[in-house]
């Protein structure tokens, strides 16, 4: 059914199609009935599903990705879809618009978009009124990412650290965990905050302002090993709940998309399938840095099942889609909900960590599988 409904979609301009499918979601959003009867056909109950992580309970592993509801508007039809968790957002203190268009767009051979869309959203207290005033009817947990305001410079680092409280104070109440952003490539400068001088004050600051949120740090793909190894060190110093890995790629080495092509869209952060195996290689990476105990995220080109365990071996606790969401369609949640399943079964599994720690599916199975 999908299938019909991408081509559809896919004939529109890509952020045209992103407000229909908003639009779309709309009598779930504001329904109770029509959750419910989605949640009872959705959403995974198989209790060796869940994840316990950040004081915490999620029924599923698999997430949705900030980005995608920005202002959230849709948050509890998402939350219905079978994600186990939402991030919303990321939001900012100050209200500001997207940069100008056109800001997205599709690769489909390569199963990517690119978008420089730089944090639009109605601003971080409004948007945490909405959450606010819904919260109740999300049934998972929800996490909002926290970005710089564009018209902020990063010097004075002052006036940067009082950007990020007033978003932080403003969405805590109303959050379950809180992701700093300092890796998108669509805000200038933002990136040089993952340097340790610059994000560790930065942790600090926020976490003065609330120490029990969890709150964990969202880096790049593109980072240096030494510069992951570096940020990390300063998330464990700082006592953060943990890491989500990846952000987008400003990379575009090994896509199927005409260099041509490639080059008139320009700039902007690349997700999707081809960034996976440089998330996968971050996850492993940041897992053997922070330990066992922090929670860590994995994020870019998981579209499935096979990924979705791929990203558990190698240390993640759980996954976030975006890409993968509007390329399988609003079925991939229950689907790679089902593929563990089946796959816990076949290995008489008793858990989800009995799974990971099982035979392995090789990140390179994964790869070829989806090539």
């Amino acid at each position: 059914m999908y299938t019909l409904l991408k081509r559809l979609l896919f004939g529109l301009e890509p952020a045209r199609a992103h407000n229909v499918a908003m639009k779309a979601l709309g009598p779930a959003e504001h329904l109770g009935a029509v959750r419910t009867l989605m949640r009872g056909a959705l959403c995974p109950t198989d209790p060796r599903l869940r994840v316990r992580k950040m004081g915490l309970e999620f029924p599923t592993p698999v997430g949705l990705a900030a980005g995608f509801d920005k202002n959230a508007e849709r948050a509890r039809a998402l939350a219905s879809l079978g994600f186990g968790h939402v991030e919303l957002g990321t939001v900012t203190a100050e209200a500001q618009a997207p940069n100008p268009a056109p800001n997205l767009f599709r690769l489909p051979k390569d199963r990517a978009l690119v978008n420089r869309l730089g944090f639009p959203n109605e601003g971080a207290a409004r948007v945490a009124e909405r959450i606010a005033e819904r919260r109740k009817s999300v049934k998972v947990p929800i996490g909002i990412s926290i970005g710089k305001s564009r018209s902020v410079p990063l010097e004075p680092l002052s006036g940067v650290l009082d950007d990020y409280r007033k978003s932080f104070n403003a969405v805590r109440g109303v959050a379950d965990f809180v992701v700093i952003n300092v890796s998108s490539p669509n805000t200038k400068d933002l990136r040089a905050m993952q340097a340790a001088e610059t994000a560790r004050p930065l942790f600090e600051a926020l976490r003065k302002e609330d120490g029990a949120m969890p709150i964990l740090v969202k880096i790049a793909p593109d980072l240096t090993d030494e510069a992951i190894d570096a940020i990390v060190d300063e998330a464990k110093r700082a006592g953060l709940a943990g890491v989500v890995a990846t952000n987008t790629t400003i990379s575009r080495e090994h896509l199927l998309t005409p260099p041509d092509v490639v080059e008139k869209i320009g700039p902007g952060g690349l997700s999707g399938w081809p960034l996976f195996a440089r998330s996968v290689s971050v996850v492993r990476r940041v897992r053997a840095r922070i330990g066992p105990d922090a929670c860590v995220i994995g994020v870019g080109g998981v579209d499935g099942a096979e990924t979705t365990l791929a990203m558990l071996r190698v240390g993640a606790d759980l996954v976030q889609v975006y890409t993968g969401f509007i390329y399988r369609g609003p079925m991939l949640p229950r689907k790679i909900a089902q593929g563990l399943v089946r796959e816990m079964n076949k290995e008489g599994a008793t858990s989800l960590a009995d799974l990971v720690r099982g035979a392995a599916h090789t990140t390179n199975g994964a790869a070829a599988a989806h090539a």
